[in-house]
């Protein structure tokens, strides 16, 4: 009887121990749930930087590719998946320098390390055209004017060029391939990518700066008042 009962409380006190230490590690387990990571999270601001990248931008600065024809850009398809490409600005000089460079730097690793060749759709963009494209509903943009870093020369939106035709829909594997590469790259060049926002737009990379929208938002408010 006496061992009956030492056994039973035996198996009571191995329960107890057994209960308090999943307790103990539910908080951690949950810790590293929360911070797992998916396979393609190229907007992680810590992502380490491409060597061959650092090694290019402290290098040579790499001079802007040639205009291509105009044709380009007026096909139907271009006009179909983004309108009014046929009118924006392509001129390379018009961007900041510093993001110019890195932008160059992701074209070049685009065409050597995977076959891509890419194209510059737009860079700078007025303010005037700001408006006119958030005139055209959400699905083209959000940002009115000034609140945008297009506005600064510190954002691009690019496509593919694929036997002389501008690719730019993510319909197919080959294209849509193509911009997670693009935005894998673009995150090691110090680049956000536009692929990871809520309404995704693949093609769009900017390079973020402290202070450049938030002057305009209060220069906004001051015109309020």
């Amino acid at each position: 009887m006496w061992l009956a009962r030492a056994a039973h409380q035996a198996r009571v006190h191995r329960g107890r121990l057994l209960l308090i230490g999943a307790v103990l590690c539910t908080p951690s387990l949950a810790v590293l749930a929360l911070h797992a990571r998916p396979v393609f999270d190229f907007a992680d601001s810590t992502m380490a930087p491409d060597r061959h990248i650092t090694a290019l931008l402290a290098g040579e600065r790499l001079a802007a590719p040639p205009p291509l024809a105009p044709e380009i850009f007026t096909t139907r398809e271009v006009e179909l998946v983004r309108p009014a490409t046929a009118w924006a600005s392509r001129d390379w000089a018009l961007l900041d320098d510093g993001f110019r460079q890195r932008l160059l730097t992701v074209f070049k690793l685009m065409r050597e390390r995977y076959g891509y060749e890419m194209v510059l759709l737009e860079g700078y963009r007025s303010p005037e055209r700001q408006a006119v494209l958030a005139a055209l509903g959400p699905h083209v943009t959000r940002a009115t004017p000034g609140m945008s870093y297009h506005q600064y020369g510190l954002a691009a939106d690019s496509a593919f060029l694929r036997d002389g035709r501008l690719v730019i829909s993510a319909q197919d594997p080959w294209t849509k391939r193509g911009y997670e590469l693009y935005g894998a790259l673009a995150a090691t060049a110090g680049l956000t990518w536009g692929g990871q926002w809520r309404m995704r737009d693949l093609g769009h990379v900017e390079l973020r700066r402290p202070g450049v929208l938030a002057r305009t938002r209060a220069d906004a408010l001051a015109d309020t008042d």
